[in-house]
């Protein structure tokens, strides 16, 4: 079931999704990477992945989730976190550089606490990245990675890079109860206010996979000028709705989160966390219905057209969440 696109995907796209989606994407949030990326061995959640995953890759794949070339851009960033990030930021950026005519490829540089902001400097100039990509695997603090801190793996210094040149950061916030969490709040609302300049994109509708937390914590971001969302492997449409109702339609990106997109399942909220259902873990069998699992990217898209249809969106408005607000964010118009 898994790399593999079936008649129960295909359904659920034809019924649920292709009736709202426009003509034009961009994917504000996407992987390209390699395994040779993993000299210590493949981590065991990219095991079951292609070897090597470029943009040619990537767009044959994305057919799945929007066919007929629908995505004409995307922000792509690496994977490998704890690898070979120095050839993995290379191979991204030669990716995207190398993209065909009318495609926009825009590539963020994968950065960890230790990185020096003289050489990250240097090395978006050098590689023309648009942004930076932290993540919280390498934190530089005590106890599991998931309840770090922003600082522990977005130091201000980097921030402060961002600010002079012009860049944006894509962070995927952790500690148990993301937005709603008040340390993760000062802290986003500090570092938007302090560096103007850095446009800060909050991954996974602000970690909405319980859509509790971002529809509890998204007040404390009210006026803030220079932060948005992506919309990236959310499954549950109440984060959407809070972030457009809140900060305005003009905040939220489509992302995909390829290639976590086409693994074979979904987010559930349960209680004051959530739990990931992937298929293989499944009893497909289980008491009164066969289930059918479908790719995450197409429960993500589901939900937000649910989202759509709930906050009653224009087509104008919802061409604006899948290509507009990227585009006057990137300026690519």
């Amino acid at each position: 079931m898994t790399w593999s696109f079936t008649p129960a995907d295909r359904e659920l796209l034809e019924r649920d999704v292709l009736p709202l989606l426009p003509e034009r994407i961009f994917d504000a949030h996407a992987h390209l990477f390699s395994h040779e990326h993993y000299p210590d061995g493949v981590p065991e959640g990219l095991r079951n992945t292609p070897e090597h995953v470029g943009l040619a890759d990537y767009r044959r794949y994305s057919d799945w989730l929007h066919p007929e070339d629908r995505v004409v851009g995307g922000l792509f960033f690496g994977l490998a976190f704890l690898g070979d990030r120095e050839a993995n930021n290379a191979f991204v950026a030669r990716e995207c550089a190398e993209a065909p005519h009318g495609f926009r490829a825009l590539a963020q540089l994968l950065v960890s606490p230790e990185s020096d902001p003289e050489q990250v400097r240097e090395a978006v100039r050098r590689g023309g990245y648009v942004g930076l990509k932290p993540y919280h695997t390498m934190a530089r603090s005590d106890g599991p990675s998931w309840r770090a801190p922003i600082e522990a793996y977005l130091p201000e210094a980097l921030v402060a890079v961002a600010d002079r040149e012009g860049l944006s950061i894509t962070l995927h916030m952790v500690r148990d109860r993301a937005l709603a969490d008040p340390a993760n709040q000062a802290t986003i609302r500090r570092y938007c206010q302090r560096y103007p300049n850095m446009r800060l994109i909050l991954a996974h509708a602000a970690r909405g996979f319980n859509p509790w937390h971002t529809i509890e914590g998204i007040e404390s971001l009210r006026g803030l000028e220079n932060v948005w969302f992506d919309t990236s492997a959310v499954t549950e449409a109440g984060a959407f709705e809070a972030i457009v109702e809140t900060m305005g339609l003009e905040r939220l990106l489509y992302g995909t989160d390829f290639h976590v997109s086409h693994l074979r399942g979904r987010c559930v909220a349960i209680g004051d966390s959530f739990h990931w259902f992937y298929a293989d873990e499944m009893n497909l069998h289980e008491k009164h219905a066969t289930l059918a699992p479908v790719l995450i990217g197409l429960e993500s898209l589901r939900s937000l057209c649910l989202a759509f249809r709930r906050l009653k969106l224009s087509d104008g408005e919802i061409e604006a969440v899948f290509y507009g607000n990227a585009a006057e964010l990137f300026s690519l118009r």
